[in-house]
Formats: C-alpha cells, sequence, structure tokens
C-alpha cells in the first residue's frame, strides 16, 4: 500500500505484495499451437534474463518473478520515492532470528516534487511471511527422521497415530502461516529542508538518525517516540512491562540542525567506536566531523571541523583544484582505529584519512585510472583491512590496505579482486554483518549478493573477473563463479542493506519502491 499523505500515527495497512523478480517476461504471449505432423510451428522461447548485458534499455519492464528463488520476499510503493534507507535494530525481538513471520522496522526519506512534501518515515513491516512452497522452508523433526532413516523407517511408522497427529498439526501450522497477511505501520515527520539525500541510524543508540538533505542542511532527528508507538501497537493489549512502560516524548521536529557545509552532499556515516562521532562531507569535497557525548543532545554537539566557506575547512583537500567536480560521494569508519577513516570521492580517488593529522589524507590513492568517479565505499566489519569500492564504471574492487600505499605514488595498488561485469553505475555496497567473504552490491539494474570466498575453476579465465587493473570492462554477459544471487525488477536501485538481526534478510530501495527479501540460496 502507499503510505497515507500528512503525519500518521501508528496508520496501520497491509503492505502490497508486488512480484520483482529475476527470469522471466511477464508480458502475455500467444503460445501457437504446435504442428504435430511436423514439427515446424514450435511454442514461443522463454529466456532467462541476464543482467551483464548491457542492452537493457526499459527499466527491467517484463520481468517476472521466479518464486523458488525466495524463501521471503515483499515489497510496497510509497507515495514519493526514496534515495536511502536504513534498519532500525530490534531489542526486544532478539538477534538471529529465523523462524517465521518476521518484522523489519526501516527509517526511509522521500524526494518529493515539493519542499513542505518531504518527509522522514519509521515503517515497521510486520507477519513477513515466507512464500508458499518455497524451498528455503525448514525441515520439521519427523522430515528429518525420515531423510536419516529411510524408506523403512516412513513404512513402519504408516500406523503410529502419534505421527500422524504430528503430521497433521505441521500441516495446519503451515496454513495457518501462509494466510498471513503483512502489516504496514508508520510514523511520518515533516522535513522542511528539502529532499532527502541520505540517512543513517547512529550505532549507539538507535532513536538517533542523521539525515542530509538536497539542501546542504544536516539535521539530527529522535525516533524514539515512534519507534515507542509502534512497539505498543505490536504488544496490543498485552499486560507485559514494555506496553506498561512510558512512551518517549515524540518530536516531530529535529532537534539539531547544521548548516556549516557550503552545499549538498551525500556522505555521512557514524563512528562505531566513539558514541555520537558523525562524519559528513559536501559535493565541494571537505569533510566536517562531529563530536557529540552520548546520549546526543543539541547542547552536546559542536562541529569539530565545521566552516561556512568550504575552503577554510581543514579537510579541503587541495588536489581538487584540479577536478571539475570535486564531490566526496561517500564515508566509512574504520571498524577497528577509532579516529581512521576512509572516503569515495570523484576522478577515481579513494582515500585514508586521520582525525589526529586534520588537513591532509593519510593515504591517497586514485584506484580508477581512466578517471571514474568512486561512488561507494563500505569498510569490512569482519576483516578490518579489507575494503571495498564500487565505481561509475560500473566495476567494484576489493582491497587489502595492508598493501594500499604503494611506493611510487603514480602507480595505482593492486586490489584482491575487480569485478567488471556490470553494465550500470554501482549505487550501493555492504560487507554481510556475519560473514566476511559476503558482500551485497547494487546497480540501477538490481541487487547482486556475491561470495568472494569462490575461486574460479579455471584461474587463467578472467570471467569479468580482474585483479591485475582495469584492463577492460570484462566479458559482456558472463557471469562471475562468486555471483550467488540476483534480485531485479526494481527501477533504479539506490541501496542496498543487510539486516543485521535476520540472517541473510536484504531491504533495498528504488525509484519504484521498497523490496525485502531473503534468498533460498543462503
Amino acid at each position: 500500500e502507499a503510505m497515507a499523505t500528512g503525519d500518521a500515527e501508528g496508520a496501520v495497512a497491509t503492505a502490497k505484495k508486488q512480484q520483482p523478480g529475476t527470469a522471466k517476461s511477464n508480458t502475455k504471449k500467444n503460445i501457437p499451437t504446435i504442428n504435430m505432423d511436423n514439427g515446424s510451428n514450435p511454442p514461443a522461447e522463454i529466456k532467462s534474463w541476464n543482467p551483464f548485458m548491457g542492452n537493457i534499455t526499459d527499466n527491467n519492464a517484463g520481468l517476472e518473478m521466479d518464486e523458488t528463488a525466495y524463501k521471503m520476499h515483499h515489497a510496497l510503493t510509497p507515495e514519493w520515492p526514496s534515495l536511502t534507507l536504513d534498519i532500525v535494530p530490534d531489542k526486544h525481538l532478539g538477534d538471529h532470528r529465523t523462524r517465521f513471520p518476521h518484522t523489519v522496522t526501516m527509517v526511509v526519506g522521500s524526494q518529493a516534487d515539493g519542499v513542505g512534501k518531504n518527509k522522514l518515515s519509521v515503517l515497521r513491516m510486520s507477519d513477513l511471511c515466507r512464500i508458499p512452497g518455497s524451498a528455503g522452508k525448514e525441515k520439521t523433526e519427523k522430515e528429518l527422521d525420515d531423510e536419516m532413516l529411510g524408506e523403512e523407517w516412513k513404512h513402519d511408522k504408516n500406523g503410529d497415530n502419534e505421527s500422524d497427529n504430528e503430521s497433521e498439526d505441521d500441516s495446519e501450522e503451515e496454513e495457518e502461516e501462509e494466510e498471513m497477511d503483512p502489516v504496514l505501520e508508520h510514523y511520518s515527520f515533516p522535513h522542511a529542508c528539502g529532499g532527502i539525500n541520505r540517512i543513517w541510524i547512529c550505532p549507539h543508540n538507535s532513536v538517533i538518525v542523521g539525515v542530509w538533505s538536497d539542501s546542504g542542511v544536516v539535521s539530527l532527528y529522535d525516533v524514539g517516540g515512534a519507534l515507542d508507538v509502534l512497539d505498543r501497537s505490536a504488544l496490543g493489549n498485552s499486560n507485559s512491562k514494555q506496553q506498561q512502560a512510558p512512551v518517549r516524548k515524540m518530536r516531530k521536529d529535529p532537534f539539531f540542525v547544521y548548516s556549516g557545509h557550503s552545499t549538498e552532499g551525500y556522505a555521512i556515516d557514524w563512528s562505531r567506536h566513539t558514541p555520537g562521532r558523525l562524519a559528513t562531507a559536501d559535493c565541494d569535497g571537505n569533510i566536517h566531523i562531529w563530536n557529540a557525548e552520548h546520549p546526543v543532545t543539541p547542547n552536546d554537539i559542536v562541529a569539530k571541523y565545521g566552516a561556512k566557506k568550504s575552503l577554510s575547512s581543514p579537510w579541503g583537500n587541495s588536489s581538487f583544484a584540479i577536478l571539475d567536480n570535486p564531490s566526496v560521494e561517500d564515508l566509512q569508519w574504520s571498524p577497528t582505529e577509532a579516529t581512521v577513516l576512509a572516503s569515495a570521492e570523484c576522478g577515481g580517488y579513494v582515500r585514508i584519512y586521520d582525525v589526529r593529522c586534520p588537513g591532509k589524507a593519510m593515504i591517497s590513492n586514485k584506484v580508477h585510472a581512466s578517471g571514474a568517479d568512486v561512488n561507494v565505499i563500505s569498510w569490512n566489519g569482519l576483516v578490518g583491512n579489507l575494503l571495498a569500492s564500487g565505481g561509475d564504471d560500473g566495476s567494484f574492487s576489493v582491497w587489502d590496505l595492508r598493501n594500499f600505499q604503494t611506493p611510487d605514488a603514480s602507480t595505482p595498488p593492486k586490489p584482491l579482486a575487480r569485478f567488471q561485469s556490470h553494465r550500470a553505475p554501482i549505487t550501493s555496497l555492504e560487507w554481510h554483518p556475519t560473514d566476511e567473504s559476503m558482500i551485497a552490491v547494487s546497480d540501477d539494474l538490481g541487487t547482486y549478493i556475491y561470495d568472494l570466498s569462490i575461486e574460479e575453476d579455471d584461474p587463467d579465465h578472467q570471467n569479468g573477473n580482474n585483479a591485475e587493473g582495469e584492463g577492460g570492462s570484462g566479458v559482456e554477459g558472463e557471469i562471475p563463479p562468486q555471483l550467488l544471487f540476483v534480485h531485479s525488477g526494481s527501477q533504479m536501485t539506490k541501496e542496498a542493506h543487510w539486516h543485521p538481526q535476520i540472517p541473510s534478510c536484504v531491504a533495498t530501495t528504488s525509484l519504484s519502491g521498497f523490496s525485502v527479501f531473503i534468498p533460498s540460496n543462503l
């Protein structure tokens, strides 16, 4: 269901199941009758779609979802498109949740056709069931016994009433699960500063949301009151302590607004080590560091490196003088070092900074000799020396930061792996929260999941994976063996995020709406 207009307090709607998918065309075809005499009139051919062919001009129109590829898939269309989303951790539902139905809470920001229409919205999607008959359904204890003990066990137990009763109970549970409809609840906050470019939830206090706007303003929102309202709605009339707990004050406006940047930006990241430390960067190439105490309050926040004019910022990079577009596109704090952060920049650069040495980059490398912009980066949270970068030329690379600095500044470092099969700019990268070798990648055509631990069968055959450098654009249409899953059908996918508490669950946002899914092979 599209989100209702205006400020809705805990409005409830049924989430619409859409069917973006990966394989077949949904255009109705008139399959001709086969001539049984001579076979001269064969049936119409149905082909699988390859996103790496590079000849897609209709925004994935005509794709039909293959339900066997998913354990779970749900999608919804908002009132206005969103460039960004972030997942809110659930404090009361626990980690490593595998039982259906699932509940997913997200914060999203709109890109409306008028400044006063934009909103920051908290979405809670509950009763998210598996696809009926999906291959990913967990086996019951009885089914596991059947597999282990074989056919003889199956014949011997036919007369066992208890087993029959268990079978009936399992069928009833499955039928009940399939009949549940997904539910959407949301609460919206007005955002008077324009369209929302990027949002990021504070890892140390998940009720604080940083918002980058297209008017060059960074705002901080407290969404704790909205989360309390949604929690109470989920508990219904129960007498639990959570239900009886007081609801936090509802703040409709941001509690802090910073306008020290000279123009808009997209790069924003909270430090994993220092509570309340936030880095933001703009399209003029300046990085501002925010210091704050925990919990975050208006009086605690100061812009340590903020400046009204971008040229006076100590993080302005002098090398940008030779670039037509000196934008910093993405920022990532180190998962192991509290003072170190990396930036993805136009012109093909990835730079490493240390806040103890303001005014210059500690390491600066042009990772794309062609000068293609680096759109996104992602620092591996489990292996601190691995950094992934995605470019405007459709390639993404994995770097070992222990070898990132080369003796000759004119010689770019060698990546551990470079994938060049994509035919559209890379828009998002994110390492799996619990699997060090798995990464989710998105471009305009879809979302892709790679397992980088898979090796080439033929090491001499690159198959779109070139670790030696740029060296071309990969072989058109060839699928890298590391690619595990493709989710397509959305128009212009912008971000993809792993759910930190539901294994292998991915949430995406695109021009056509949001998707939440679990692949069947993960």
